[in-house]
């Protein structure tokens, strides 16, 4: 039987290396934008966890705590930025690798229509054998009578 040969395989192999790239992109910079969101949510911790005033302690711990807290909101707003970034990038990605999805999936349909209409056009070549043979078989049975 004869064998579907698709002529265009390389660009398709080429747009499914692209695809599965961009998925590599795509899942680091969810990685790198969790881990500045697991930094962020234990610098808001710390916050919390030192934030309350306490009458016993020394003027000098209060002006040590007042400084890091300072820091600590320095350092939230910084990293909310940051935050916001790692969140652009990762949009982009994600509609980068919708683009690289739309792009493979357009070839991989080109080439289901193609094996589709070999397989039609096979199935067509043989019904056409069969009815031959049914032809000759029916003309030879009917020709001894």
């Amino acid at each position: 039987m004869e064998q579907y040969n698709f002529r265009l395989q390389k660009l398709l192999d080429i747009r499914i290396d692209s695809e599965e790239k961009s998925k590599n992109e795509f899942n680091l910079a969810q990685i790198e934008k969790q881990k500045v969101e697991e930094k962020l949510n234990s610098l808001k911790e710390n916050y919390d966890k030192y934030k309350s005033l306490n009458k016993n302690e020394s003027v000098f711990y209060q002006k040590i705590k007042h400084n890091y807290l300072n820091a600590l909101s320095h350092n939230i707003k910084e990293t909310n930025s940051e935050v916001e970034k790692k969140t652009k990038v990762v949009e982009e990605k994600r509609d980068n690798l919708k683009q690289k999805q739309v792009e493979r999936k357009t070839v991989e349909t080109l080439k289901e229509k193609g094996k589709t209409a070999f397989i039609k056009e096979l199935n067509l070549k043989e019904q056409k054998q069969n009815d031959e043979f049914a032809l000759y078989g029916y003309i030879r049975n009917h020709g001894r009578r």
